[in-house]
């Protein structure tokens, strides 16, 4: 992946090289029936606790579909100084409210879609 110079638009990230808490898909949802059973309800961040470029995901996107290659697209100028470059979760809240539960890591997660997306093609 090549990465161009980084950007005053992009909070100084390189292409791709932002940073989001991916969570899978199937993770939100064991969450949401683990605490629609219990007792405790609120609002709580979700998502792994760890933040992953986006590079980093579409290269294992890439790498698992066997197939593609990451192109950059100029970033808008009417996000420039209003786009969030980086998130990560706290997930202080979910665990003090109960959950325990380990999250997929984003490779697990693109390896269970892909696999999804593979048995709706048949």
């Amino acid at each position: 992946m090549d990465a161009r110079d980084s950007s005053p638009a992009t909070d100084g990230y390189a292409d791709g090289e932002q940073r989001r808490d991916f969570v899978f898909v199937g993770d939100v949802v064991r969450v949401n029936l683990a605490l629609a059973e219990g007792t405790r309800s609120g609002i709580f961040n979700l998502g792994t606790g760890r933040s992953r470029s986006f590079n980093e995901i579409a290269g294992t996107i890439v790498d698992r579909i066997g197939a593609g290659a990451i192109e950059y697209v100029p970033f808008p100028e009417n996000l420039a100084g209003r786009y969030q470059s980086f998130t990560q979760a706290d997930l202080s809240g979910l665990r003090d409210a109960g959950y325990g539960e380990k999250f997929s890591s984003p490779e697990d997660g693109i390896a269970k879609s892909v696999a999804a997306w593979d048995l709706e093609q048949l």
